[in-house]
């Protein structure tokens, strides 16, 4: 039953990281990637990120203004993080009184994630930042944003995030990424991942497809569909222990292209799925332009 526990909390997760993704259109400015609830009327200066891609982005602008940040696998050996103390730890909710000891002038979250811990902020008259994140334009949007409420040029940061995409967008493989055995997942063009694939060219199989899956940018595939797909490239997610292995279970999996032509690749949740941090998502881009 072990699988089934993991594709549970592999779709909770999913849920609470897209549910308030848009399906019909994509982000197109501020307003569509932040929702603000009560913001300091000045630069802040002491910032708790309760996410670890907000945690990053101000890292990488400021680092002195971070005071406060979620417990993250991401950050566990990384020496910036070191000294600067963990208001969460995995899947707990954040400590308030922690938090609000912190003396925080702005408190920055993932909706879906922190909608409860930053509605009793808000309430204790703390300003918070209630963020989401499903296409590369509402990662540059936030970065955007993130620096106008710490006052500093957020130029540098995006520069380097142009870096980590390919100069020329070539149409490539048609490609499928299962994320999930039961039920088969695979990301639309309304995710993170899929918006991601296309900006390295890549031909989503699932780009257009619509379904009934009650997570935001993904849909559910029967194995039928996917071997009518027969993709040229898969791209495997490791979020479930060892979905690779239950895969190749399946009666289809001998029979697609990827397979006999052995363009199988696994790829990490953090940086493709979830973007986590911009490490993660830097190493993800550096995988998907070799294979791509």
């Amino acid at each position: 039953m072990r699988w089934k526990s993991s594709a549970i909390a592999l779709i909770l997760t999913l849920f609470l990281f897209s549910c308030t993704t848009t399906t019909n259109q994509k982000p197109s400015a501020e307003s569509d990637i932040i929702t603000e609830q009560i913001l300091p009327k000045s630069a802040a200066k002491r910032v708790v990120a309760l996410s670890s891609l907000s945690a990053d982005i101000i890292s990488h602008l400021d680092p002195n203004k971070l005071v406060g940040i979620t417990g993250s696998s991401l950050f566990k050996n990384d020496s910036r993080f070191k000294d600067i103390p963990r208001v969460s730890e995995g899947q707990n909710a954040p400590n308030l009184e922690k938090i609000v000891s912190l003396k925080p002038d702005l408190v920055i979250g993932a909706a879906g994630f922190s909608d409860v811990p930053l509605q009793k902020l808000k309430q204790l008259k703390i300003p918070t930042l209630s963020t989401k994140i499903n296409s590369w334009k509402s990662l540059e949007e936030l970065t955007k944003t993130l620096a106008k409420k710490i006052d500093v040029d957020p130029q540098p940061l995006l520069t380097s995030y142009k870096k980590l995409l390919p100069e020329q967008q070539n149409q490539t493989s048609s490609t499928l990424i299962l994320v999930s055995r039961q039920p088969i997942l695979t990301p639309n063009k309304n995710s993170w991942a899929g918006d991601l694939m296309s900006k390295f060219g890549a031909k989503n199989i699932a780009a257009e497809l619509q379904g009934n899956s009650p997570i935001g940018g993904y849909v559910t595939l029967s194995a039928e569909k996917v071997l009518e797909a027969n993709p040229e490239v898969l791209i495997v997610v490791n979020a479930e222990p060892r979905l690779l292995d239950s895969l190749k279970k399946e009666p289809f999996w001998q029979k697609l292209r990827a397979t006999k032509n052995n363009r199988v690749y696994v790829f990490d949740y953090y940086g493709l799925v979830n973007p986590g941090s911009i490490d993660a998502i830097e190493k993800t881009c550096q995988e998907l332009k070799k294979i791509l």
